[in-house]
């Protein structure tokens, strides 16, 4: 490919601007949960086979694969973007608020979809030479194993995916920039748990005759603060968050069982696989002390984002070439979640955080009920994804020739 026709990229997706917020404003006023995204998909996919595109409708339920085919065989670069909504209401006051009460596109995927769109219809326009392009519109992100449903269903099979690139709108970053991780690990491992603390019910004139659950746990949620602070390296990061608490039905009684919910957060593989021990002796040790018992349920759920360093290399120049020298960052990984990480631990892959924020703006984070972004930057996205896809396979193929 022509260094020349590079910067031809933004241009073309900027004049894809008013589709692409149609695109997104549309999604965002017709949210939809994780396996539930029937509408979203529909139009995915139509606009898909509209470009020439073979495409493979309701993989996984409702996810989407098109593949763009080059005229000879090579490597498959693949670009994922997920499609689902989240359980929050949408207190934004604006025209494309959503139309489904209780339910909203809070963290950006509309956008990632809209996103990925423009980038296979930007794409198809041109003819590859050697090699694939396979677009994974993904359900269920946010919780809901969308991820390891799409490639038990074989979205990285036939052809082989050799390598993969995502992102993630983030309002903190301002538009026309994005970050990379600075590190192989991209973000946090979030894994989840339940807790129940079995004391013994009674008058709450009488604490002595019962064995007081309430009063148990507020000693557990304290001492489980003492596994991030006291027993693993300060400079291994960890976060043992309790989301959830339930117990007890009246003022005046001593309820004889709390529920809790919670996540954990880790980067270091290993210190994860021991943080389920270490939780454990601190609850066991609590309440056997008090006379109560419990019922504690681990979840490895995802792990951490492994960011391949030569596609991270290969997104920063390819950064420099669509965005401007200066306009991408190398940050400290974060501890939030992403399903992207199952892909990563197949297939060579890199994920990057796209600035959707400006100082215009109320800069709310994902999963706020007012999150909203720059539409602005939506050329941005699909001119980086379509460019990334580009420079492997032009990589991979000049490789071949030394």
């Amino acid at each position: 490919m022509e260094t020349s026709i590079r910067p031809t990229i933004l241009k073309e997706a900027q004049q894809l601007q008013e589709q692409l917020s149609v695109w997104r404003r549309d999604f965002h006023e017709h949210p939809e949960l994780g396996f539930e995204e029937e509408r979203t998909s529909a139009i995915v996919a139509d606009h898909l086979e509209s470009l020439g595109l073979e495409v493979t409708r309701n993989i996984a339920k409702t996810g989407v694969v098109a593949l763009l085919r080059g005229k000879e065989k090579g490597p498959t670069f693949a670009l994922r973007a997920d499609m689902d909504a989240l359980p929050i209401l949408d207190e934004k006051t604006v025209p494309y608020h959503s139309k489904h009460q209780g339910l909203s596109h809070a963290c950006g995927h509309d956008a990632h979809t809209s996103m990925l769109m423009g980038a296979a219809t930007i794409l198809s326009k041109r003819r590859l030479e050697k090699g694939n392009i396979k677009f994974i519109f993904q359900p269920a992100e946010e919780g809901r194993g969308g991820a390891k449903a799409m490639i038990g269903h074989g979205a990285l099979a036939d052809p082989k995916v050799d390598a993969i690139g995502g992102l993630h709108v983030n309002t903190g970053i301002t538009t026309g920039n994005i970050t990379l991780s600075s590190e192989r690990v991209g973000c946090g491992a979030a894994d989840f748990f339940s807790l129940k603390i079995i004391g013994k019910g009674g008058h709450a004139a009488h604490p002595h005759q019962t064995v007081d659950s309430v009063a148990v746990t507020a000693e557990v949620i304290s001492a489980l603060q003492h596994i991030s602070s006291r027993q693993v390296d300060p400079t291994d990061p960890i976060v043992i968050t309790i989301g959830s608490i339930h117990g007890g039905s009246a003022s005046n009684v001593i309820t004889p069982n709390v529920e809790m919910t919670g996540t954990v957060r880790t980067l270091n593989p290993e210190l994860r696989l021991k943080v389920p021990d270490m939780m454990e002796k601190v609850i066991k040790g609590i309440t056997y002390g008090f006379g109560a018992t419990y019922d504690f349920d681990f979840e490895f759920k995802f792990p951490s984002i492994l960011n391949d360093s030569e596609l991270t290399e290969l997104a920063a120049s390819t950064a420099a070439e669509v965005l401007g020298e200066g306009h991408y960052e190398r940050v400290k990984p974060g501890m939030g979640g992403e399903d992207f990480a199952f892909y990563t631990e197949l297939v060579p892959a890199v994920f990057f955080r796209l600035g959707v924020g400006n100082d215009k703006m109320e800069r709310y984070p994902g999963h706020h009920p007012k999150f909203d972004i720059d539409e602005n930057a939506l050329p941005f996205g699909a001119a980086m994804l379509s460019q990334l896809a580009l420079n492997y396979l032009e990589n991979q193929n000049e490789g071949e020739k030394k």
